[in-house]
């Protein structure tokens, strides 16, 4: 059996440019202490558990990060970026079906790449929920691997293909060099 990439039910906020003592230190003083915390290939990371936090709260201020105050103070020369990434259930909530209606706070996009204090790409995984996105970054892996696009021949060829979203969190871990959280 393989460990997951994420653990289930769990909130991982990554950010390049931030070291995970400042990482950490923001977060806390939000009120926001992490469950686990990490640094790796450039990537600081903390993880939280989406029993004892609302994950809209989690995905803006990891939008927030990357934002003015914090690039001020930290992002020279290079700016922040941050990636969030929700194992949560996908939101079925009416208007969180669509992609450019924010979700309830329950239940954040499963992933969001923020620069400059804009989320540049966002969207759901899973079951071709990704067809419901918000930018272009990660277009030209999502169609190669047949997960979005007007020929996605795997999904009839295979049953249950990418149906949990584990093909495309691969795709996005593999493109920012992201480290496994579990």
């Amino acid at each position: 059996m393989t460990t997951p990439f994420i653990a289930p039910d769990t909130f991982v906020t990554y950010a390049k440019g931030l070291d995970l003592p400042t990482l950490s230190g923001i977060y806390a003083d939000l009120g926001l202490p992490a469950r686990t915390e990490g640094a790796s290939d450039g990537w600081a990371w903390l993880t939280h558990d989406a029993a004892t936090y609302k994950g809209g709260d989690l995905a803006t201020w990891a939008g927030y990060l990357t934002g003015f105050r914090y690039e001020e103070r930290f992002g020279s020369p290079n700016p922040l970026e941050t990636v969030f990434l929700a194992s949560t259930p996908a939101c079925e909530c009416a208007h969180g079906q669509n992609f450019m209606v924010p979700h309830c706070e329950a239940h954040p996009f499963h992933f969001i790449h923020s620069r400059r204090g804009f989320a540049t790409t966002y969207f759901n995984m899973g079951a071709r929920r990704e067809t419901r996105r918000h930018g272009d970054l990660l277009v030209r892996e999502l169609l190669s691997a047949g997960i979005i696009g007007r020929e996605t021949p795997r999904y009839e060829a295979e049953p249950g293909f990418n149906a949990d979203g584990a093909v495309t969190l691969r795709i996005i871990a593999d493109h920012f060099g992201l480290p496994s959280s579990a």
